[in-house]
């Protein structure tokens, strides 16, 4: 009898396409991995599924448990269709400043959605997931000192990258959220050839970017390792949303706003470069901002 693979199966083996018009003349490659194409549309599908199998393999959890997830949009999307798959039930911490189709993405799939304010932010949300778990409401997942996460990128992101561009990239660009797209990324990449250059992305000071943060010390993911970061690249908000939006008109790739930036930030590091293979992360779809009206804007 044939094998069909589940949902759950579907998730990573992304596309890695080359960008045409907007890198201009070059000997450069520019190449982005369209995590998007992911089935709840976001790279945090893959930490998603991780953190939840290997959990339950662990025996931590089992199905019919309550998971909590502090998350500003991706994570959560993630979690509630993992959890949808898995049989948990999934509440989701986020400020209420994020856009409504992540909020209703996440309701769709049967989570459990509490809002903090704009103000409160994600460590409000992340101090709020805590205190529930300490009340007995839940296990929090903790994407940002879960070990599990980044282990989702060292064993499908990063090898995948590696096999696509058949092991020529020299500069692999991500924006920076909870970091583990970067800190897997960076493990595989540089396990195969210590020169890769790893470059990261943060808002630069007074920039809003949904999904990427510059974190108080006291906040900074346990999963993160300066280490394995080679260089920073601070972005602003106006230069995300400007690519974004060129990225749909001009190349027909529609994505979100710090996917905006990584190509902006790829696109910079071009310009210093000669031969290089340089792959940015596009780690959503668009369709998830509509209603904030950044594809409106001009």
């Amino acid at each position: 009898m044939r094998e069909y693979p589940t949902i759950e199966q579907c998730v990573g083996n992304t596309p890695l396409i080359r960008l045409q018009r907007m890198q201009g003349q070059t000997s450069n490659t520019i190449l982005l991995k369209l995590e998007g194409n992911n089935p709840a549309g976001s790279v945090k599908d893959r930490p998603a599924m991780s953190m939840i199998a290997r959990a339950e393999e662990r025996g931590e959890i089992k199905p019919g448990d309550t998971l909590i997830e502090a998350t500003s949009g991706n994570t959560g999307i993630a979690l509630a269709m993992a959890a949808a798959i898995r049989g948990y039930r999934m509440v989701l911490i986020m400020p209420s400043h994020m856009s409504d189709e992540r909020k209703q993405a996440m309701s769709a799939y049967g989570a459990v959605l509490i809002e903090v304010s704009q103000e409160e932010g994600m460590e409000g949300a992340r101090d709020l997931a805590m205190a529930m778990q300490a009340r007995g409401e839940g296990r929090v997942l903790d994407q940002f000192g879960n070990a599990d996460n980044p282990h989702a990128h060292l064993t499908s992101t990063g090898p995948e990258i590696w096999s696509q561009t058949g092991g020529t990239i020299t500069h692999f660009v991500s924006s920076m959220g909870t970091t583990g797209t970067i800190m897997g990324c960076s493990a595989y990449l540089k396990g195969q050839n210590p020169d890769v250059q790893i470059v990261g992305l943060q808002p630069e000071d007074g920039s809003s970017i949904p999904g990427i943060r510059r974190w108080p010390q006291a906040y900074l993911p346990a999963i993160y390792n300066a280490a394995r970061v080679d260089r920073v690249m601070d972005i602003s908000q106006r230069e995300s949303e400007q690519t974004m939006r060129r990225l749909a008109s001009e190349e027909g790739i529609f994505c979100g706003v710090s996917s905006g930036g990584a190509v902006a930030s790829a696109l910079r590091l071009s310009a210093e470069l000669e031969n290089a293979v340089i792959v940015a992360i596009i780690c959503d779809r668009g369709d998830r901002y509509l209603s904030t009206g950044v594809f409106a804007a001009h």
